[in-house]
């Protein structure tokens, strides 16, 4: 066979490995040293003497000393200790009470409240589970109807991956070579956007169908004006500050992501001080969690550089890239493609392996395409937003579903993600017809 034929047969190999459940960042090593000791084979060669385990070591020191990736762990553990501050039930209940005149008011402070939320911990597990176990009994209770509650929560606790500071314009930032700084400025229109889209959909549907979210009784929103006010106050500015804090001095030029993130860690740990919510239990389960994530996401980027390095060197890039250019495909069409690829994608996998593994296959292609890298990247943020609602692996379907009530049954769950799906491909469609969305902020801001 061929260097490229064996490319492809290590692609093929490597999706049917991990179809049957094996580690991925582990796999992704094995085959790069697998299949790199036949493409760097030397006869004679003695085994440890192979340059594939040189072009491993590199890689493992690259990951370690990238710059962009030192804000993973600390925005990280920001994020852990907002979750372990009990801000979410102040946040929650003082936008309830604010939005209380409007139609599906629990619904939409629910949403407002996991974009909030999300947005300081980009952590799309810990809010669902944290809504999951506050906001959505409160629904239920209120009379709300069960795919409606599932659905808000579930599509509201994947913003995180999206609206600034996001995890995983970090790692496409790595991938991609992009500055992380445009990117977040990039994102901010588009991913408010979704959530105003969201928040859209919950009023427009519970107006023109009030039972699917009765109004609250008169006792739990007559509330004095000065009581709204205390609870915004306290619960909902201190975040507002921290979020606007560290978006601010990274947008402006004021500091690197990774200082940025350094000081929303200490400003973090000050709010917990704050409410009382830090215990040395907490921070040491917040510095665990920060460990295993970040180990999990260099882990994956040293498995992707070997896996990736030995297949292009095998000619598998190449081969790709005359494939997808031979079909003649206008920019267009080739954002299209691309989008459908990585959408069906998310159905077996998270937005963490696409974006390591996969999304470098794109890559290469963009500049015969003339598509933009920043541009491309917030339409795949967009799009990954669908591989935490879709089935088989909707992994938000299945947070909620794990501290949901009993009788709320998973089928239920998967329905009410399905309407914010179609919100989704809204976001996408709006992004391709008005590229300024993407533009208008970095320009406003760097420049053409």
């Amino acid at each position: 066979m061929s260097n490229p034929e064996i490319a492809l047969m290590m692609l093929g190999s490597f999706i049917f490995i991990i179809l049957l459940g094996f580690p991925i960042a582990f796999t992704l090593m094995a085959m790069g040293v697998g299949f790199g000791f036949y493409a760097y084979y030397v006869p004679g060669q003695e085994f440890f003497d192979s340059r594939v385990f040189y072009l491993l070591s590199q890689n493992t020191f690259s990951i370690m000393n990238n710059d962009v990736l030192t804000a993973v762990p600390l925005f990280l553990f920001m994020g852990y200790m907002i979750e372990r501050a009990n801000i979410l039930d102040r946040l929650f209940h003082s936008l309830q009470v604010a939005f209380k005149n409007v139609p599906g008011s629990m619904a939409v402070a629910a949403l407002a409240t996991c974009a909030m939320f999300a947005t300081a911990t980009g952590i799309v597990g810990a809010v669902v589970t944290l809504m999951g176990l506050l906001a959505f009994p409160a629904m239920l209770k209120a009379g709300y109807d069960e795919k409606l509650s599932a659905g808000v929560i579930c599509a509201g606790g994947t913003l995180g991956i999206l609206i600034p500071p996001s995890i995983m314009l970090i790692v496409y930032s790595a991938t991609s070579a992009v500055s992380v700084v445009k990117l977040y400025a990039a994102a901010l229109l588009p991913g408010f956007l979704l959530a105003g889209l969201y928040m859209t959909y919950v009023i427009t549907l519970t107006a023109l169908r009030p039972n699917l979210a009765p109004k609250l009784p008169k006792e739990q929103t007559d509330i004095p004006f000065s009581q709204v006010v205390y609870l915004l106050v306290t619960a909902f500015i201190p975040l507002a500050i921290l979020i606007l804090s560290v978006l601010g001095t990274i947008l402006f030029g004021l500091a690197t992501p990774s200082e940025a993130a350094a000081v929303g860690a200490l400003g973090a740990m000050v709010i917990a001080i704050g409410y009382r919510a830090m215990t040395w239990q907490r921070l040491k389960e917040a510095v665990f969690l920060t460990a295993r994530t970040s180990a999990m996401v260099c882990w994956l980027f040293v498995g992707s550089w070997t896996f990736s390095s030995v297949f292009s060197y095998l000619g598998g890039e190449s081969l790709i890239k005359e494939f997808v250019t031979s079909m003649d495909l206008t920019p267009v069409h080739f954002l299209i493609l691309a989008q459908v690829i990585i959408f069906l994608l998310g159905w077996p996998l998270e937005w963490s392996e696409i974006i390591i593994i996969f999304v470098p296959i794109f890559l290469p292609l963009l500049e015969h395409y003339k598509i933009d890298p920043m541009y491309f990247g917030i339409l795949v943020a967009l799009n990954l937003q669908t591989s935490f609602l879709t089935p088989p692996m909707a992994m938000s379907a299945y947070y909620l579903k794990g501290i949901a009530p009993p009788h709320v049954q998973l089928w239920t769950i998967f329905k009410g993600c399905f309407p914010f799906l179609g919100m989704v491909f809204v976001s996408m469609i709006l992004v391709y017809v008005f590229p300024q969305l993407v533009y208008w902020l970095p320009d406003l801001i760097y420049g053409n």
